[in-house]
């Protein structure tokens, strides 16, 4: 997926994805969001998330590692945090040519759920975005594919076990046990 660069308007890193998605909806943003997770920044690992807005209300998704778009790309970006997250903003029509890309697509509120985890922002989203945007049966089927895709991932499976085995273990010294 090509995209021109954009106005770049925010660059931080956030343990949650939810601050982010959250304030594009807040300032109706139309552009792009990098999600670089901790894989990426901490072990070298290959690959970005790229999630398109138009007025604040996600379009599309787009794992650069994985190759792939929409829920599947999604479910490549839903590890644990932190990630370093950069908005760029853009003018509606330098994204008409990607967003015409059907296979890219994903429902309004699938990032905030799939990402965030946070089913009130995914409600907000939904309403926020226009009428010709509600979910389709083939991108309800999508979203079982995007689970399947996560499941099949051993890689990032073993890697949140990983990190859950660490924190545990630091919660675990923290309370003398």
């Amino acid at each position: 997926m090509k995209l021109p660069r954009g106005t770049l308007r925010k660059s931080r890193v956030v343990s949650d994805p939810r601050e982010t998605l959250a304030d594009v909806l807040d300032r109706t943003v139309t552009g792009y969001a990098v999600f670089e997770s901790q894989e990426t920044l901490l072990l070298d690992a290959d690959g970005r998330g790229v999630v398109t807005f138009e007025d604040g209300v996600p379009v599309l998704a787009y794992h650069t590692g994985t190759d792939r778009g929409g829920p599947r790309a999604l479910a490549d970006l839903a590890v644990p945090g932190p990630y370093h997250v950069s908005v760029f903003e853009l003018d509606t029509a330098d994204l008409a040519t990607a967003h015409e890309a059907a296979e890219l697509r994903v429902p309004p509120g699938m990032p905030a759920e799939r990402l965030a985890g946070d089913p009130a922002l995914a409600d907000s989203t939904r309403r926020a975005a226009p009428d010709d945007r509600t979910p389709t049966t083939a991108q309800t089927a999508d979203d079982h594919s995007a689970v399947e895709a996560f499941l099949e991932n051993e890689e990032k499976i073993a890697a949140i076990r990983e990190q859950a085995r660490e924190e545990a273990r630091a919660r675990a010294d923290e309370w003398d046990f």
